[in-house]
Order: C-alpha cells, then sequence, then structure tokens
C-alpha cells in the first residue's frame, strides 16, 4: 500500500512573524491559536494543509543546511488551488495590495488559469483554477 499523509506542514521562516501574519490575514487565512506561539504561527490553508511561519532562529532549529534567502533564490513554489478565475485574481490582487509582489503575469492556458506573487518575505505562490469541463475537450 502507498504512503499517504493525512496532513501536510509547510515550514516556512519569515523575518518579521507580525507582519507575515498581518499579510495573509488581509488574503483571508486564519490561524491556528493553539500551535501559535512568539515565533511560530500556525495558518490554515485548509482543514489538512498548514503553513507554519517561523521565525528564522526557530526554523534554523529544524536543520543543518543553509537557509536560502527567497527575495534572492527560489527553492519552492507553492500553489494552491482556486475556484474560478475571478477568485484566482481575487486573491492575488489582496496580495498585491498587502505588500507581496508580482512573480508571474496571468498565464491562460485555456483548462487552466495561474497567477504568482511573493510574499513579504520572498516565498513564491501561485494561485491556479482548473477548468476540468475545457480539460476533458480536445
Amino acid at each position: 500500500m502507498a504512503f499517504q499523509s493525512q496532513n501536510i506542514f509547510i515550514n516556512l521562516p519569515v523575518k518579521d512573524l507580525n507582519k507575515s501574519t498581518t499579510f495573509f490575514k488581509e488574503l483571508g487565512f486564519e490561524f491556528n491559536l493553539q500551535y501559535t506561539t512568539e515565533d511560530t504561527a500556525s495558518m490554515i490553508i485548509n482543514d489538512n494543509i498548514f503553513a507554519l511561519l517561523m521565525l528564522e532562529e526557530r526554523f534554523k532549529a529544524f536543520t543543518k543546511k543553509e537557509m536560502v534567502d527567497p527575495t534572492t533564490s527560489a527553492q519552492a513554489i507553492f500553489c494552491l488551488s482556486a475556484d474560478s478565475r475571478d477568485q484566482v485574481n481575487e486573491l492575488v490582487n489582496k496580495a498585491l495590495s498587502s505588500g507581496g509582489k508580482s512573480s508571474s503575469d496571468p498565464q491562460d492556458h485555456g483548462f487552466m488559469y495561474v497567477w504568482g506573487f511573493e510574499d513579504v518575505d520572498g516565498h513564491l505562490w501561485e494561485i491556479a483554477y482548473m477548468d476540468e469541463s475545457a480539460m476533458n475537450q480536445g
């Protein structure tokens, strides 16, 4: 039987925890206060996916590797699904007006619409809408 995890916990280093949590709250994300401390905030992406925003010093305790600077290097792109093209635009526009930066232009592939941004720490996020009815045509 293949391994199937029940939950995903993404650990992200941040420079200023208050600034990062404010940014994501402005995008509409909520935080689980039960798992939030002075150096870590537990952002709820959905019932099974969480991003643990950790002050850099806290994050360093989990690895012996050098941390990359997300403002100059890319190590991962976190892609979240949306329910519509409008929702993609709404979330990315909120990110841009809340201090994020554009990381890509909107991309319309017919069956898939994607747009990306950098959060206030430079981490890359994409928001994607997949139109399964358009995907099955062809």
